[in-house]
């Protein structure tokens, strides 16, 4: 991560059959589920944008996170707290983020299901 600190992620049903499904098909012994060309490294956002250009698709890497908050703001009843945990974004008031040390992980896991399911329909 860019921020360069652990970001432990719940994942829905979903995405554990998306990386099950990229487990199948790795090549070799690479330990990464999406790697760059190098193998070593993970596949770069640039990477990930150049694809979505050749398929033609009006999004970006960025705008599906984008798309996320949107979700949680618009269709769901988390509080926005739980989704900026869910993007790993930082609490940016200090006085906050001294008192806030948790992870949030349960309230997260919920969240990622209905996410899941609402990416599934």
């Amino acid at each position: 991560m860019k921020a360069a600190r652990e970001h432990v992620i719940p994942l829905s049903a979903p995405a554990i059959a998306i990386i099950e499904r990229c487990r199948e098909l790795r090549i070799g012994s690479r330990s990464l589920v999406f790697p760059g060309a190098r193998g070593d490294m993970p596949m770069s956002d640039m990477t990930l944008t150049k694809l979505l250009r050749e398929m033609k698709e009006d999004a970006t890497a960025h705008g599906f996170r984008s798309a996320f908050r949107d979700w949680v703001s618009e269709e769901t009843n988390h509080p926005g707290e739980i989704a900026e945990a869910a993007l790993a974004h930082r609490v940016r008031d200090k006085t906050e983020a001294a008192y806030r040390r948790g992870n949030l992980l349960e309230k997260r896991r919920k969240l990622m299901d209905e996410w899941g399911a609402y990416c599934g329909k």
